[in-house]
């Protein structure tokens, strides 16, 4: 049996898990192990939409004859970097990123030698990078297969309504992890079927 198969056959087994399963197929994620570079675009992408993040990103890119390395990045004033569309918040944090892989270890073969709370603790030594970055980088550029990124909006709102939860605040948190919890070793493919389902409702 494939991989796919034997995560569907684990999955399936959750039964209104089933019922989007049917829906959305399991599929493995399309990666991207430039995890310094995929730090840089997760902060340009928060708190705006997908075309003004496409368009900021671009001009950010723009600025580089190739690629943004390190000592680039930090050649650059705040202000150079927010006439390229980036908030002097934002273009702090894409300096603090640039500034933490020199000091530090932000390549693929280190961050794949931790085990996932111990990479979600490395990465967000970074001012600017919390959790939900940390784990959206454990899941799309290191295709960890157990993450439940439960601080996710998407996956709260698209569990609440699968499941029916009407609890909220911290006991919400405490049963959608109850939820998940069986998913495991997978829960990270359940969270790609559930952001597909959820897109397409």
């Amino acid at each position: 049996m494939s991989m796919i198969g034997q995560i569907s056959l684990h999955l399936n087994s959750d039964e209104k898990l089933r019922e989007i399963l049917d829906l959305v197929p399991i599929t493995e994620p399309t990666t991207d192990d430039d995890i310094y570079f995929v730090l840089m675009r997760s902060i340009v992408e928060q708190q705006v939409s997908v075309k003004a993040a496409a368009t900021i990103w671009g001009r950010f890119l723009d600025l580089f004859d190739d690629y943004p390395h390190p000592d680039h990045v930090l050649a650059f004033s705040g202000d150079e970097l927010n006439a390229a569309g980036l908030s002097f918040q934002k273009a702090g944090y894409i300096q603090n990123i640039a500034r933490f892989s020199k000091e530090q270890d932000l390549s693929n073969s280190y961050i794949n030698s931790l085990n996932d709370a111990a990479a979600v603790a490395h990465l967000t030594q970074i001012k600017g990078v919390g959790k939900w970055t940390a784990e959206m980088i454990l899941m799309f550029s290191l295709n960890r297969p157990d993450v439940f990124p439960v601080d996710d909006l998407v996956i709260r709102n698209a569990m609440i309504k699968l499941y029916g939860v009407t609890s909220e605040k911290r006991q919400l948190i405490r049963d959608l992890e109850e939820i998940a919890e069986p998913w495991s070793p997978y829960r990270s493919y359940a969270c790609y079927s559930l952001w597909s389902w959820f897109d397409k409702t």
